[in-house]
């Protein structure tokens, strides 16, 4: 099958959100796929190399033929609804409510109403696109078993170590970076063991309050970074599929989330089976990462059952499968 992502008007950086289609295309490409990422600009993407082919588009001539286009981002919905139809069917995959591109008004009226099938990676999403009677299909990303393992050093009257991701500036509020700070403020004058861990893509943050901070580490630093972290903090408000949560989550790490309405997290994490979920206000959430603290039989008991959870999502192998399942099915069915 031939697979466009159009990423005009959006790019590739150094994000998440970029470093999960790279490795979705990557494993398209190993299934056998041709898969091109059409783009304005330069890929500016360091991670992770891409092996599908990166073009450069001026003008519709440029872009190749295919079976399926996938509009990657908000901004890429209008070329993307534009593109020829050589191109082939025509998706919009979301992957965020991008409330720091457009309004919900404006997202609803501009964004939701092109006609493009909508693709979403997570429930919560799926939920929030049926407000609007827009209907949609869940296609996961998949996830790297292989790189992020449990190592088994948790345990055993150590310090307490709480992690989370540092986020600033609109993504710092979305992923409600205060309330992790807040939460190791309260926690570490009750818990003279706690120590408080945060990575993320940003500079270090300057601040007395965490003991160690991780920027941009290496897939290997990252997984031991997670097997150190006791109990993880998730209290975003504003995701599709959450990832660094479910990365935890694979070397056994409990963790606590919110009940936000897009918290992301609701895919793996049940209340008290696989984690812990709190009300939507920053009270309950630290009374929850209190409880995990002050209860370590509980903390592995939850990890244990978050990393079989997050297993039963599938690998990207698994999940790029049914995407391209999704895509003929779909197609036999408009024929």
């Amino acid at each position: 099958m031939r697979i466009i992502f159009d990423l005009r008007k959006v790019g590739l950086g150094n994000n998440g959100g970029s470093s999960t289609l790279i490795k979705s295309g990557n494993t398209l490409v190993d299934l056998g796929h041709e898969v091109y990422f059409i783009d304005s600009m330069k890929n500016q993407h360091t991670w992770t190399p891409l092996n599908a082919r990166h073009i450069r588009v001026k003008r519709d001539a440029q872009i190749p033929d295919a079976d399926v286009i996938i509009a990657t981002g908000y901004k890429s919905v209008g070329p993307t609804t534009k593109a020829p139809d050589r191109c082939g069917m025509k998706y919009h995959y979301i992957r965020a409510w991008e409330t720091w591109q457009f309004n919900e008004v404006r997202i609803v009226k501009q964004v939701m109403a092109a006609p493009l099938i909508k693709l979403v990676n997570s429930i919560c999403l799926q939920n929030k696109l049926s407000h609007f009677d827009i209907p949609s299909y869940i296609v996961r990303p998949g996830y790297d078993f292989g790189q992020i393992f449990p190592k088994h050093i948790r345990g055993g009257g150590k310090d307490v170590i709480i992690g989370g991701l540092y986020r600033e500036g609109v993504h710092g509020k979305r992923k409600r970076t205060a309330w992790l700070y807040e939460a190791a403020r309260q926690l570490k004058t009750k818990h003279r063991n706690l120590k408080f861990w945060l990575f993320g893509s940003e500079k270090e943050p300057h601040d007395f309050l965490h003991d160690r901070y991780f920027r941009s580490p290496s897939i290997g630093i990252k997984n031991e970074f997670y097997n150190n972290v006791d109990i993880w903090m998730a209290p975003t408000m504003s995701e599709g599929l959450h990832l660094p949560p479910a990365e935890a989550m694979m070397t056994e790490c409990p963790v606590v989330a919110t009940d936000a309405e897009l918290s992301g997290t609701q895919d793996y994490t049940i209340q008290y089976e696989t984690g812990i979920v709190s009300n939507n206000d920053l009270k309950s959430f630290i009374e929850c990462v209190k409880l995990l603290i002050e209860d370590e039989p509980l903390r592995l008991k939850l990890g244990k059952a978050a990393r079989k959870k997050v297993f039963s999502l599938g690998d990207r192998k698994v999940n790029m499968e049914k995407m391209v399942l999704l895509f003929k099915r779909i197609k036999n069915e408009s024929s």
